[in-house]
């Protein structure tokens, strides 16, 4: 899980918390909003955009995933970086250890650009110009009980109605 953190000018104006991802997305009335990616206190890139989700594994499989972001397998330690929709080169999904802060900061380039911040497609705050938003992985693990025993490749498949046909397995082993 993620533990956030809104600061503005420097303060704190908002804590949350989010099993799957926090989303900072353009606000209804805005047609693309600029914002500054951040990894442990140093800068990474800017870009325009719908936004950005910042997401656990437990996440990749959802927004993360069909924001074109990596499937995570629920044993790594990590956390995503999935821009939505960017107007830049460098504007790619990025993984990071489970100990790195991700930021996300929005700059406003025109009057009226606004912000949103989603937890778990919960809103939580509309984020003023300059709104500097932190994600980290929660000192507090989740337990998570699994109805059915198996691989993730095995949930994987069935979530998303993969085709395997023609696969084999291991050479010489019989299917």
């Amino acid at each position: 899980s993620l533990d956030i953190t809104v600061r503005v000018d420097g303060e704190i104006v908002h804590r949350a918390w989010a099993l799957n991802e926090a989303t900072v997305e353009k606000g209804p009335d805005t047609q693309m909003i600029e914002l500054s990616i951040g990894i442990d206190d140093r800068p990474v890139s800017t870009f325009g955009c719908d936004g950005a989700i910042l997401a656990t594994p437990t996440g990749s499989t959802a927004y993360a995933f069909s924001a074109g972001g990596p499937i995570v397998w629920p044993d790594v330690e990590a956390l995503l970086m999935v821009p939505i929709s960017a107007h830049a080169l460098f504007a790619k999904p990025l993984v990071t250890g489970p100990s790195s802060v991700i930021a996300v900061e929005h700059v406003a380039r025109h009057p009226g650009e606004s912000a949103v911040l989603w937890c778990d497609g919960r809103v939580e705050l509309d984020l003023p110009s300059g709104a500097h938003i932190e994600a980290c992985r929660s000192a507090q693990p989740l337990t998570l009980a699994r109805m059915q025993r198996g691989p993730f490749s095995d949930r994987l498949v069935r979530k998303f109605q993969l085709p395997v046909d023609g696969w084999r397995g291991p050479a010489g082993e019989a299917s």
